[in-house]
């Protein structure tokens, strides 16, 4: 595997592009008449896919057709107007609705058969009793082994209609015996938020990856208990969340300020405003608030940044945000495919934009991590290019900006070195995972009854481990010398160890360890401490 320095903004690039998506169930009024009236624009693309369909010499898919032809109108509206394809459907609507109906594992095709990486806590699989490492060799009878195996058509065996049967055959190497588990698929959560715990005894931490319809559920249930814990301050990370539905956006708003404080306004295409309200009151109006961002937080995350920061509540620590200011409302097209279309614009609550520009096409759009990467801004605050006319005044008196994300209020430069992006990068990628994987086959015997905070406190990476993951990555090959990140290499191996026995909270707990954007937090409450 070869990673070259100058390629490594691109791949980064390219990896917030893929993330980059949001929904909304906004109800602005146009009549199904004035939508669907006809017209000569679609007289004209029916007449040709017909033409096609039956004149054409040679034979054409012309679904195929139609969904390029789909794809190139939304592609010159704006990046965020998207085509969901009949068959992304579904796992589309799972990210969004926050649950799938199955089994519950997590697992990978491992050589020849289908090896479980972890079952989901409370899953139909973890309460029959599966456990990580087992083979699922057989599903209703159906092979699930051998060198023809496909990731997509496996799920298609363990999912199904809720409260559907399915026998599975498991073979568990470590007791080295067949075992059948007779299961009933349910509603299996697709969690949104990673991580929900106490950095100390007065501050806690959350962190939501996206925006879905169960992400105020969680989020509530992890305030809720971590406000049972005591904590004064929260830190709310949403780095890297690329958005979601607006109104759990708004939801989670409402939890930090008072009653009637504007949180939100959307725009349409004739001018038509809704305006967003905090309506009650929330569980932490009351507390300290610190939120998390980066270059690749989006859409909702910027939503919930930008009225907290336009109500001066709390702190805003990171990097400028991604710049999306667009909303989307799901359409569905009639043949099980639908249309993502921007609708309407967002505001934050001073009335800015914080959509960046896109008239250069969606190419150039992405590309902006590049920009900000060989401009400095990444290293820099001073770095950032803000417009005058784009110079908004909050309640209290701070000086904010439209034009292309939300600036932090308080920044925290990113190590743009090409070993510390690969590591960032190999560490959330699941690079590591496969790694991970084969350790754990080699060693589960040692982990065995191990609990989290036994690993935590007792179990430290050796540095055999280490060696043998830059053999596995082949970075030397690319002379990217990780060596020099010897310690910063361990925490994420820890961090994936931990996550495969344990879940994603522990990969964040481990992760989190040395973070910069953290270590800011304390020093913060430590400056501030030292003035009462």
């Amino acid at each position: 595997m070869g990673i070259q320095k100058k390629y490594l903004p691109l791949l980064i690039s390219v990896a917030i592009a893929a993330g980059v998506f949001i929904g909304s169930k906004l109800n602005f009024h146009d009549t199904n008449e004035k939508i669907f009236a006809t017209n000569s624009k679609k007289d004209k693309l029916n007449r040709l896919i017909d033409y096609i369909d039956y004149e054409y010499v040679d034979q054409v898919n012309t679904d195929s057709i139609v969904d390029v032809t789909v794809n190139g109108i939304l592609e010159n509206l704006d990046p965020h107007s998207v085509y969901i394809p009949v068959d992304d459907y579904e796992d589309n609507a799972n990210d969004m609705r926050g649950n799938f109906v199955g089994i519950g594992i997590s697992f990978y095709p491992y050589k020849d058969s289908i090896a479980v990486i972890r079952a989901i806590e409370g899953g139909p699989a973890e309460k029959a009793g599966i456990k990580g490492g087992d083979r699922i060799l057989y599903a209703d009878g159906k092979p699930l082994f051998g060198s023809d195996i496909f990731r997509d058509s496996i799920s298609e065996f363990l999912k199904g209609e809720i409260n559907s049967k399915v026998m599975l055959t498991v073979y568990r190497p470590s007791e080295n015996k067949m075992i059948e588990f007779k299961l009933k698929r349910k509603r299996v959560p697709l969690v949104s938020v990673d991580a929900a715990y106490k950095l100390t005894d007065e501050i806690g931490y959350i962190k939501v990856n996206r925006f879905s319809e169960t992400t105020y559920a969680e989020f509530r249930e992890a305030l809720d208990e971590l406000n049972d814990e005591g904590i004064e301050t929260l830190v709310l990370d949403l780095r890297n969340n690329p958005g979601g539905y607006i109104y759990a956006a708004e939801k989670l708003v409402d939890e930090f300020l008072e009653d009637d404080k504007l949180m939100l306004i959307t725009r349409n295409k004739s001018g038509e405003e809704n305006r967003s309200y905090a309506t009650r009151k929330g569980d932490f109006e009351k507390g300290k608030v610190y939120v998390l961002i980066n270059e690749n937080s989006a859409s909702a995350s910027e939503i919930v940044a930008g009225a907290l920061q336009d109500n001066d509540k709390g702190t805003i620590i990171g990097r400028r945000s991604f710049g999306k200011g667009l909303v989307q409302r799901e359409m569905a097209l009639g043949d099980g495919s639908a249309v993502r279309l921007t609708i309407a614009r967002y505001y934050t609550p001073t009335g800015r934009s914080i959509q960046k520009p896109y008239g250069n096409g969606n190419g150039d759009y992405y590309r902006d991590y590049e920009n900000r990467y060989k401009n400095g801004e990444l290293e820099d605050p001073e770095n950032i290019q803000v417009a005058d006319s784009l110079r908004f005044i909050t309640p209290g008196g701070k000086v904010v900006y439209g034009g292309g994300g939300i600036i932090p209020d308080v920044f925290v430069p990113k190590d743009t070195s090409v070993e510390n992006e690969t590591l960032e990068y190999i560490s959330r990628s699941g690079f590591m995972g496969y790694f991970i994987f084969e350790y754990l086959e080699k060693n589960r015997s040692f982990f065995s009854g191990m609990t989290f905070n036994q690993f935590a406190d007792n179990f430290e990476i050796p540095e055999s481990l280490k060696e043998e993951f830059y053999t596995y990555s082949a970075f030397e090959n690319a002379q990217i010398d990780l060596r020099k990140y010897s310690d910063e290499l361990g925490t994420a191996l820890k961090a994936n160890i931990a996550q495969q026995l344990f879940g994603t909270n522990a990969f964040e707990y481990f992760l989190n360890d040395g973070d910069a954007m953290l270590n800011k937090v304390m020093e913060l409450e430590y400056s501030e401490a030292k003035k009462d």
